[in-house]
């Protein structure tokens, strides 16, 4: 028993804090925003350690690796994992949505105030996609790498040190080093912080509660069910298959036994961003190579949004139900599905790509821009389960990319070792 409960200590306090802290958040509604600080400091923690542990992990990682043709490895299987199961949540989505229609009996109109505060960037309306893109994995000055907010051209350029690092050779060693000595300094401060998780961690989650309790149970309650009903049927159900698939039975348990603290993390923060170093250090008890793991993290965080693809459907169904349109034909299915694709695991890595996202379906679409406000509020009510499917996520698609890498028994092998 004593074993058991060192083993999950971690996981107990932070279930008992985010309990506590919906009941709270209940109980008091908008009133827990009194201890919204204490929440701010653990993400502000979390946060402030992402940008040096982002590029000495993966910097790192590459730096160390054998060679060339195992970083190339690791990357199509990366890629091959990351489509193949962003293309299953949306279909998963659209056969949702399709039984269960989300606007039967709803009454809209409790939502209408909050789709006047919505507004358009009007400077996101002036650039182009391309331009997007540019700035999705650029940036024009280096300073700007040492922010939070451009993830994805922070490990564009990590990418790039390591490379150059592995490829100078012995004049590259020292680098390579260092870089290697950073990223275990940077885990263990990630353990300091941990300490603090089931304070941070209940403070935020009432104050979530509590501002969007009133929301939730108004007119989009349904899209909420059914959208929640969804995420446990891939969480608990495509998860398991994905654990199995990467390892077997020692898979499942191997994931289930070290899968529920990175998950109640990211229901809790609703960032993938901030559950980088949680994951990275779930997938290390997970068995996952250590430059698998350095490599898949960070980047599953920007660019592996399965349920922001999820979301991306019910976000365009809800908009045709909404406007009578058909959806019946099979190029309606296959656009919804590609759009959806596009607007989740691809907008979501760059940088204010939710908006953008939902631009592009009203322009694909045809839909007025007035009711951009409306799938905004979606992007609100789900954005809790969706990052528990884009964060946790990562976590299993990492044992998925090691059994791509390292052959049917990395597993084993993974497990002798320690």
């Amino acid at each position: 028993m004593k074993k058991i409960f060192a083993n999950y200590k971690l996981t107990i306090f932070l279930l008992l804090s985010i309990l506590i802290g919906g009941i709270a958040g209940v109980v008091f509604g908008p009133k827990t925003a009194v201890v919204k600080p204490f929440g701010d400091l653990f993400l502000n923690l979390l946060f402030m350690i992402i940008v040096p542990l982002v590029f000495f992990s993966i910097a790192s990682s590459l730096a160390n690796m054998g060679g060339m043709k195992r970083l190339g490895k690791i990357m199509a299987g990366i890629f091959t994992v990351f489509f193949i199961t962003a293309v299953i949540s949306a279909i998963l989505g659209f056969i949702g949505i399709s039984i269960v229609d989300p606007l039967k009996d709803t009454d809209i109109s409790a939502i209408k105030s909050i789709m006047t505060e919505a507004t358009i960037d009007p400077e996101a309306e002036e650039v182009t996609f391309l331009g997007q893109l540019v700035q999705a994995f650029t940036v024009p000055d280096f300073q700007m790498l040492f922010s939070k907010n451009n993830m994805l051209q922070l490990i564009v350029f990590s990418i790039l040190f390591g490379l150059a690092t592995a490829m100078s050779g012995e004049k590259g060693k020292p680098i390579a080093n260092l870089l290697s000595s950073g990223s275990a300094v940077m885990m263990k401060i990630v353990g300091f912080v941990m300490y603090y998780a089931p304070i941070g961690l209940g403070c935020y989650f009432a104050t979530i509660i509590g501002e969007l309790g009133p929301q939730i149970l108004g007119g989009y309650v349904r899209v909420f069910v059914l959208y929640l009903v969804l995420t446990l049927i891939y969480f608990f159900g495509f998860f398991t298959l994905y654990a199995f698939a990467a390892g077997g039975k020692d898979g499942v348990k191997v994931f289930w036994k070290n899968a529920i603290t990175p998950s109640v993390s990211a229901i809790a923060t609703c960032s993938s961003a901030a559950c980088i170093p949680i994951n990275l250090a779930a997938v290390r008890k997970m068995g996952v190579p250590q430059d698998i793991a350095e490599t898949m993290i960070p980047l599953g965080a920007n660019t592996h949004k399965d349920g922001s693809v999820l979301g991306g459907v019910f976000k365009i169904v809800f908009l045709f139900s909404l406007f009578g349109k058909d959806m019946s034909s099979m190029t309606s299915i296959l656009t919804i599905l590609a759009v959806s694709f596009l607007v989740g695991a691809v907008m979501g890595a760059i940088p204010g790509g939710g908006m953008i996202g939902e631009m592009l379906i009203l322009s694909v679409f045809g839909f007025p821009p007035e009711v951009l406000p409306i799938i905004a509020v979606i992007s609100t009510i789900i954005d809790a389960p969706a990052t528990l499917l884009n964060s946790a996520g990562n976590t299993v698609s990492a044992m998925m990319v090691s059994r791509i890498v390292e052959g049917k028994n990395w597993l084993k092998e993974s497990l002798i070792v320690k």
